[in-house]
Formats: structure tokens, sequence, C-alpha cells
């Protein structure tokens, strides 16, 4: 499914409403925590998982050290 989100100025940041009928379907409720995730095609929302934040950073840290064998093996 496909939304439109307005972003608007939340003091020194910059927020999102995530329209009901989406956060009743993914059980979302005022202060739980979510993830923003940065792809090759935009921003990807995830609930929170520490897991998964463990992850991505293990994965980031991985692609920093083996950065040039990443980009051999894209060729």
């Amino acid at each position: 499914m496909v939304k439109e989100i307005t972003l608007r100025q939340v003091g020194g940041s910059v927020g999102a409403t995530i329209p009901k009928d989406m956060a009743d379907r993914f059980n979302l409720e005022p202060g739980d925590r979510i993830l923003a995730i940065e792809t090759h095609a935009g921003v990807l929302f995830s609930p929170y998982d520490a897991d998964t934040v463990e992850a991505l950073a293990i994965a980031g840290d991985a692609a920093k050290e083996y950065r040039n064998a990443l980009r051999k093996l894209a060729q």
C-alpha cells in the first residue's frame, strides 16, 4: 500500500504523521520507535528492533572494511 505523507516542521526537526489505518495495521502508537533506513530507492520505515540495529551496524562496518573487495565484486 502506498500513502502520501506530508512532512511538517517540529521544532528544529522534520516530522511525519503516519495515517491511522496504517498505524493500526502495524500496531504503532504514540511514543513507539521505528527505524528509518536509507536505501538506493529512498527511505524504508520499519518497526524498531534492536537486533536489526545491531545487524545494520555490523553490515556497515563490514562494508567499510571490505569496500575495495565489494567494489570489485559489483563489477
